[in-house]
């Protein structure tokens, strides 16, 4: 099969300003092995999340503080699960305007068993609710992710304010901006119309629905950046949320002086490994259809993160004179994040350079860069998800070029792989790598002073000292 990926594809879902079927278009059809594929890979990335990212981010607390962040990474799937059924998935992919959506599909409204979501071929749809689902599970891991920079010294209840509100505020308006469009089977039947036009008024309107259609995008997306999974919409837009928490919050009690290794990295190596077996959900899913495409972002998936876990590792060697399982863990991570961007459209010799270089580049930031600033990131969730998003965003944008080994990137107008402009794509790459630093950092700044004038974000020494497992939850982790 031809991998195809839409002209500046924001992906992951890229899916779609993915429209049910209406009368003005031809009726697609529904693939059942893209449907069945589609609901495995959503499973797979709900797996990722819980237990895979509660049992990475437990082990790597200390043992008083574990039942607090299995709390509240659990307790973020949920909430967010409930908003994005109620309103999160119209205001991500429905028309509207360039930075959000609308009310269109708010409660699921006209969400059938019948209704239908685009995927990157023309006439080949998935299962509306399918899609529906498998964006949710996107829409519940990353403000997980942040969890991982303030574990151990935030209250619950902070967590329990700040999580809808970001979600709501942040991540649905990036999530619109980098993925909606309007679909393939839009911008063929309306270039169909084009060439069928008889006379000069007939071009004339043609001509301007086709130009509608196309502008019916988010703004990252118009801009020509391109997504296939999440660099900016997930991990960027963690990462930085992430660290403004932390230097928002502060430092743990003790940070610098008291010893806060993690009290279980055999916890950790099972997280991890449930991660990156989830992730193929995640990228290989995130093609939306069971064909080549699928095959490519997983065989870049298993490549780009081995590459990466060994460049930390033997980085960490050489620099400390023994290699870890902490490194080799986190570098497996780092490799997943920077490969989730650049997934479909990297060739896999470029995937494994991709993994090289992020595992040498996130080690550099969660060691020195993290001791020359002096910040508490608990789990390195800036160091490894915001900078290995932002080196996969910029390498994608190199990575997607054939002469390369990769894919290209598929203009629908013509039926034809574009052809390729690198400083076009970069300066692509770099508006959606600052539209997500810009709209994150400042929004969750915002929200932060918010839920600290509402309810307080840092829990008391007394409470921090004594940890947030009996404190918050009257639970252990462990009774022995």
């Amino acid at each position: 099969m031809t991998f195809k990926r839409p002209y500046s594809a924001g992906l992951t879902a890229l899916a779609v300003g993915l429209f049910a079927a209406t009368a003005a278009y031809a009726e697609p059809t529904v693939n059942k092995g893209d449907n069945a594929w589609m609901l495995t890979s959503t499973v797979l990335v709900l797996l990722m999340t819980i237990p895979g990212l509660a049992l990475f981010y437990g082990g790597l607390v200390r043992s008083k503080n574990m039942l607090s962040v299995l709390m509240q990474v659990f307790y973020t799937v949920c909430i967010v699960i409930i908003l994005w059924a109620l309103y999160g998935y119209s205001l991500a992919f429905t028309g509207g305007s360039d930075f959000i959506g609308g009310f269109s599909k708010a409660f699921l409204i006209g969400v059938t068993t019948d209704s239908k979501a685009a995927t990157f071929s023309v006439d080949a749809n998935i299962t509306e609710l399918v899609y529906v689902c498998f964006q949710m599970t996107f829409a519940a891991i990353t403000p997980a992710l942040i969890v991982g920079a303030f574990a151990e010294r935030m209250k619950f209840s902070a967590v329990a304010l700040f999580i809808p509100l970001w979600v709501t505020l942040i991540y649905f308006p990036i999530a619109h901006m980098v993925w909606y469009w309007a679909g393939p089977d839009a911008i063929s039947d309306a270039v169909k119309a084009l060439a069928a036009a008889g006379d000069a008024a007939a071009k004339t309107a043609a001509q301007a629905k086709l130009d509608e259609v196309n502008a019916d995008a988010g703004w990252v997306f118009k801009k020509g950046a391109i997504d296939f999974a999440g660099g900016t919409v997930v991990h960027i837009n963690a990462g930085i949320a992430g660290l403004v928490g932390a230097l928002l919050i502060g430092k743990r009690t003790g940070y610098g002086k008291d010893l806060m290794a993690p009290h279980s990295l055999t916890m950790s190596m099972i997280g991890a490994s449930l991660l990156w077996v989830g992730w193929f959900g995640f990228n290989a899913g995130s093609n939306l259809e069971a064909n080549g495409g699928a095959a490519l972002a997983m065989t870049n998936s298993f490549v780009a993160t081995a590459a990466a876990a060994l460049s930390w590792m033997f980085a960490e060697w050489i620099i400390k004179g023994h290699p870890s399982v902490l490194g080799a863990i986190s570098g497996a991570v780092a490799g997943l994040v920077a490969v989730t961007p650049a997934a479909g459209y990297s060739g896999p010799m470029g995937a494994i350079v991709l993994g090289l270089v992020v595992g040498v580049v996130c080690l550099f930031f969660c060691t020195v860069i993290k001791n020359a600033l002096g910040y508490d990131d608990s789990l390195d969730v800036f160091g490894v998800h915001c900078i290995g998003g932002i080196v996969g965003a910029l390498g994608t944008g190199i990575l997607v070029n054939p002469a390369l080994g990769g894919a290209g990137i598929m203009d629908y107008t013509t039926g034809k792989i574009a052809d390729y402009d690198f400083a076009a794509q970069m300066i692509s790459q770099t508006w959606g790598v600052c539209t997500t630093l810009v709209w994150s950092g400042v929004g969750s700044a915002i929200i932060y002073k918010v839920v600290d004038v509402i309810v307080g974000l840092r829990a008391t020494v007394e409470v921090e000292r004594e940890g947030l497992d009996i404190t918050e939850h009257t639970e252990r982790a462990y009774n022995m």
